[in-house]
């Protein structure tokens, strides 16, 4: 009976198996030492980390320093380029994969220079003093404009308080004749104390009984720093003007006026030449211009009715206020833009002269 149960037992275990002899072992137990279906299963996922291993080691190795390509620098685009030296970060196989850091640099291709601005619009008889706006101010409110519109070398002018008289209604049948077309306008103000100070808006200004424009809008305000006096060592002896750090009561209007330094006709070259490079050290007036632009608190840009126009609002207050007979106007600071005070005056200030200019029409 045991010898059949011996050759059952026989003909029951697998070919591929063998008995361990260890006397700590029962004859029962059996260790496998060839192919099973759970090593079959296992090979698949061999390859693939070897597999995935080999990609890795390729990806770092054509990623590091010593193998990646000598760019000319006649290159006009931007390339990138691995940081550090040698082989600093492990490739997947003898650790966690860490890809290399890289830093680009700028592309050489950009837009070409803006063309400079042309101010169209103010009439023969109208005077350099009386003009508001001059081309330095105008430059610099072109950088904050919309692309779409600072690419134009054309601003015009569509109302001067000098020009049309002092009418808000006038201003308003103005600027309607622009109503649908993809232009922006720049208003500016002139206080009593000769500040020059306005907005950007985004839509044509026009009676309306909500709030209108977009998050394009911002108020602006300009200054002129006067040129300080020549150093100890310059040649003053030519020099006829008195010089001084305060600002001109027309500050605004230096930019259209000559050089405050006057050279007699009985000056010879030298003269002449050292008096040119005493105008080069002082050099001319520089502008000090602030923007404020949408804080994004609130949707208050434009508010206009027939005997007001105002720009920014909140908690009670304006930042740009002006009355239907553009005589006074207020500004504060409002959380729309977070502007200060736009004029010196204080809160309220009196209007000597208002424009109101328009960019993107083209020639008219």
């Amino acid at each position: 009976m045991s010898s059949y149960s011996s050759q059952q037992d026989n003909r029951l275990r697998p070919r591929n198996t063998e008995y361990n002899s260890s006397p700590t072992h029962s004859p029962d137990a059996v260790t496998p030492t060839g192919a099973s279906a759970g090593s079959s299963a296992f090979l698949p996922s061999s390859v693939s980390s070897l597999w995935g291993g080999l990609v890795r080691r390729f990806s770092s190795d054509t990623a590091s320093p010593s193998t990646s390509p000598n760019f000319n620098s006649s290159f006009h685009y931007s390339q990138t380029y691995p940081t550090g030296g040698g082989n600093l970060h492990s490739s997947g196989l003898d650790g966690v994969y860490t890809p290399p850091h890289t830093y680009r640099t700028a592309s050489p291709m950009r837009p070409p220079p803006l063309e400079p601005l042309r101010l169209n619009g103010f009439s023969d008889d109208t005077t350099p003093e009386a003009r508001l706006l001059t081309t330095a101010i105008a430059e610099e409110v072109r950088i904050m404009v919309p692309t779409r519109l600072s690419i134009g070398d054309e601003w015009n002018l569509v109302y001067s308080l000098d020009q049309d008289g002092a009418s808000l209604a006038t201003l308003y049948e103005k600027c309607a004749a622009y109503q649908g077309r993809r232009v922006g306008f720049v208003l500016v103000v002139k206080d009593c104390e000769g500040g020059i100070f306005g907005a950007y808006l985004s839509d044509y200004p026009h009676p309306a009984p909500s709030y209108f424009g977009t998050g394009e809008c911002f108020l602006w305000r300009a200054s002129v720093l006067a040129s300080l006096p020549p150093p100890p060592s310059a040649d003053t002896s030519h020099l006829t003007a008195r010089t001084t750090t305060i600002a001109a009561a027309r500050s605004l209007g230096l930019y259209s006026q000559s050089s405050s330094l006057s050279t007699s006709s009985t000056l010879n070259n030298s003269d002449t030449a050292s008096v040119g490079s005493l105008a080069t050290t002082l050099g001319s007036p520089s502008i000090r211009f602030k923007a404020f632009p949408y804080s994004g608190v609130n949707e208050y840009y434009i508010l206009c009715e027939s005997h007001f126009l105002s720009v920014g609002a909140g908690d009670g207050k304006y930042g740009l206020w002006l009355d239907g007979s553009l005589e006074r106007g207020k500004s504060s600071t409002c959380p729309t833009f977070g502007n200060e005070r736009l004029s010196d005056e204080g809160e309220k200030f009196g209007v000597l002269g208002v424009e109101m200019w328009v960019i993107g029409a083209g020639g008219r």
